[in-house]
């Protein structure tokens, strides 16, 4: 069987020394940097991440910094990430540094496995790069590489292949370059063993070794078994005013974007929300349809119609939090699902007269 072997893991470094990319991580591969390059790069691809990454390494250089960060300035740094739970496993995870491995991220993929947040290839991905321990780290990228350079049909979506294959590439590491192989297999896949049946065979540094080229099967690999369709929802988005301020309240602590702040939103129309939220119809100045949009979820997929609400008196309660169109911008983290309207919002902001801005900081309010 083909595969990774002494000879194509040469070819391998060699191709990776000339062709790699240069990215911000790269340039410093210490494990705090290595650690948080790897989970922003969960789901997300590498351009939209590399200025999240400036941003965030630049506001929390250090573990430390993380660790006591408030939650509303970390989600804030994280805001358009998505997968918002990484955010706070990668805090939760500091905390946990600091208490009992000495500020340190351990060495060890056993010892990496105890942070919130990390699974194998996170743990092998920080052991092979930042500390040189011969761990593999099996992304998607690199089972394509593998399934296909072998010629294998194996389902990729199942953990056990994973595993398998974790192993085999175990057996055939090269000895005192880990992380660089690591980082070869993800960069062959990346910029060539591409998805979708459409590879650049032709640049392929392993193009001789690999049975799918021979054979002819890489539009049939990798195989991964479908995922059930996706529930759509059909929702209601408020964009509610009083005076210069715009409504925002606090998703549920538990559940989907949990925690998050979101412009409100429910299943149905309009006016059964603004029920839910004790908006008076006789408060309501104005109201007329906004913008549309869609976002999708990894099991559910959102289809939103806006409304724009013009209130005369804000509803009683504490639903709702008041906040200008600057606090929105630099102090309130709206998840990526609203992003539509918090750029519409936004475009609002120049044209804007100035923002009323409460006490010396960006707080918005409960108005009652």
């Amino acid at each position: 069987m083909r595969g990774i072997n002494e000879a194509t893991a040469r070819l391998l470094l060699a191709w990776y020394s000339k062709n790699r990319r240069d990215l911000p991580w790269r340039r410093e591969p210490s494990a705090y940097h290595t650690w948080i390059s790897e989970i922003m790069l969960q789901q997300t691809r590498v351009e939209a991440v590399k200025d999240y990454y400036r941003r965030f390494i630049s506001a929390l250089p250090s573990i430390e910094a993380l660790a006591a960060v408030e939650d509303d300035r970390l989600l804030k740094l994280w805001e358009g990430l998505g997968y918002y739970s990484r955010a706070r496993n990668l805090k939760k995870a500091a905390q946990l540094l600091l208490r009992e491995f000495g500020g340190t991220l351990p060495r060890s993929v056993e010892e990496l496995l105890r942070l919130p947040g990390i699974g194998l290839y996170t743990a092998g991905a920080i052991a092979s790069i930042a500390y040189g321990v011969a761990a593999p780290a099996v992304d998607g990228n690199v089972l394509r590489v593998i399934m296909r350079l072998e010629g294998r049909f194996d389902d990729v979506a199942r953990e056990q292949v994973k595993k398998e294959t974790a192993l085999r590439l175990l057996q055939t590491m090269p000895q005192g370059c880990p992380g660089a192989f690591n980082q070869a297999l993800m960069e062959l896949g990346a910029l060539i063993c591409l998805p979708n049946g459409a590879p650049k065979c032709d640049a392929c540094p392993l193009a001789g070794d690999c049975a799918a080229n021979e054979q002819k099967l890489q539009a049939l690999l990798p195989v991964k078994s479908p995922k059930k369709p996706r529930r759509v929802e059909e929702r209601c988005v408020l964009l509610c005013w009083y005076e210069d301020r715009v409504a925002l309240r606090r998703r549920p602590c538990k559940g989907l974007l949990a925690g998050l702040w979101e412009l409100p939103n429910a299943l149905g129309g309009w006016e059964a929300l603004a029920a839910q939220l004790s908006i008076a119809p006789e408060s309501i100045a104005s109201a007329s349809p906004g913008k549309c949009a869609k976002h999708i979820f990894t099991h559910i997929e959102w289809h939103m119609r806006g409304m724009e609400l013009r209130l005369l008196q804000p509803p009683s309660g504490g639903a709702l939090v008041w906040v200008t169109l600057r606090e929105l911008r630099e102090a309130y983290a709206l998840p990526s699902a609203f992003a539509a309207f918090r750029g519409a919002l936004l475009e609002r902001e120049a044209c804007a007269p100035p923002a009323r801005v409460v006490g010396s900081g960006l707080r918005g309010e409960r108005l009652k």
